[in-house]
């Protein structure tokens, strides 16, 4: 493994690992509310993007663990994931204005959008970083930023998925 990757392969290691069980519990946080959650548009859309973004966080940490990897290439697959990334967070913006016009909580869709698109956009500034400026640390701590507010965002729809949606 190469410098700078190498000084960051205990945490790629780490968020990889909590990041995978996080998404399974997710996964299992949904199946016990399964049916309020896909009577609304909006909170499936948001469980989606959840999902979305931590699983390319997981993906992001794996790939900087890849043997010879070098910051450019590191960061086109940073940006080729969050261009695949985006597309579930546009669709799922949408879903939630349409939700929130639908059920009247029309003012709280800029939070629970921002909510779920936070990490996919820090991971993209990241990965501008990572292909402009190669030798900054800039982008590999932006990268960083994101997998762990993707961590703590995917935590607190979890609590949402099991908890908020039975009040």
């Amino acid at each position: 493994m190469l410098e700078p990757f190498d000084s960051w392969s205990e945490f790629n290691v780490a968020v990889a690992g909590a990041g995978a069980a996080l998404g399974g519990l997710l996964i299992v946080a949904l199946s016990v509310n399964i049916k309020t959650i896909a009577e609304s548009r909006g909170l499936a859309a948001r469980a989606a993007a959840s999902i979305a973004g931590l699983i390319l966080g997981v993906a992001l940490c794996c790939a900087a663990l890849i043997p010879g990897q070098v910051p450019i290439g590191y960061g086109i697959q940073v940006l080729v994931g969050t261009a695949l990334c985006a597309s579930v967070i546009v669709r799922s913006a949408l879903a939630v204005q349409r939700d929130g016009a639908q059920t009247g909580f029309r003012r709280y869709t800029a939070e629970r959008i921002l909510l779920f698109s936070a990490p996919p956009a820090i991971y993209a500034v990241g990965g501008v970083f990572l292909v402009a400026l190669p030798e900054s640390p800039t982008g590999l701590v932006l990268v960083a930023a994101g997998t762990i507010l993707a961590i703590v965002t995917t935590v607190l729809f979890s609590w949402i998925a099991l908890v908020e949606v039975l009040r």
